[in-house]
């Protein structure tokens, strides 16, 4: 049990850490008018800190599980449908759903999103299915369902899709370079807060936009085929 009590110390103190930067905010709070770029940033410092904590924390929940033969035994668990989902579109358009809107990426790319995008890839080949893997050149289509009442970051420099990419590459493509992946950004109106992922040839982006523009909306909240 020392591994665990190792770990366990670990994540008590990044929890601590966290919980720290709080009283920051709260001394920001106090002010009558506080800097709101030392307030934003004090918010997202402390937003770092509680990501760090409960990354950990999912991992030893994972681990520490009671009857799997001992700590560390145990296998990771599949995501949950509350993160999101992983389908084919076509036999060849790889299709992920994250049930939330791309968050704000203004010091770093946020580790959770990276994280989550894994563990669905993870738990889509643990069914026994394969991810396709594109070896020329592929096309990343990331496009956010929002209004303006959810809809919180409104320039696209500002939003963090450079960890969807970064949890892609080299699972789904060899890297993320500008001669092998491009890159394509979109946004639609509706009251459905998600964000959807597509990987397809780049060959096949002509086919693929056209249907976005002319398919009607399909059964996981995306357009049919």
């Amino acid at each position: 049990m020392s591994e665990l009590k190792a770990d366990l110390t670990r994540l008590r103190n990044l929890i601590g850490d966290a919980f720290s930067k709080t009283g920051s905010l709260l001394a920001l709070a106090d002010m009558e008018s506080p800097d709101p770029d030392r307030l934003q940033r004090a918010l997202e410092f402390t937003g770092e800190q509680f990501e760090r904590a409960t990354l950990e924390l999912r991992r030893l929940c994972e681990q520490a599980m009671p009857g799997t033969g001992g700590y560390a035994q145990r296998p990771r668990l599949a995501a949950q449908e509350i993160v999101g989902s992983v389908e084919m579109l076509d036999y060849t358009w790889l299709h992920i759903r994250i049930n939330t809107l791309l968050p704000h990426c203004r010091y770093q790319t946020p580790a959770w999103l990276t994280d989550s995008i894994h563990r669905l890839l993870d738990g889509y080949e643990a069914t026994g299915r394969q991810l396709p893997f594109y070896r020329n050149r592929a096309a990343l289509v990331i496009e956010e369902y929002s209004d303006i009442d959810n809809r919180t970051i409104y320039d696209q420099d500002n939003k963090g899709w450079k960890a969807v990419s970064n949890a892609l590459k080299g699972r789904l493509f060899p890297d993320d370079n500008q001669y092998d992946l491009g890159l394509v950004l979109l946004s639609r109106r509706s009251r459905d807060c998600t964000t959807h992922i597509s990987v397809l040839d780049m060959e096949d982006l002509g086919q693929f936009l056209a249907s976005y523009v002319t398919g009607p909306i399909g059964r996981n909240g995306y357009f049919d085929l």
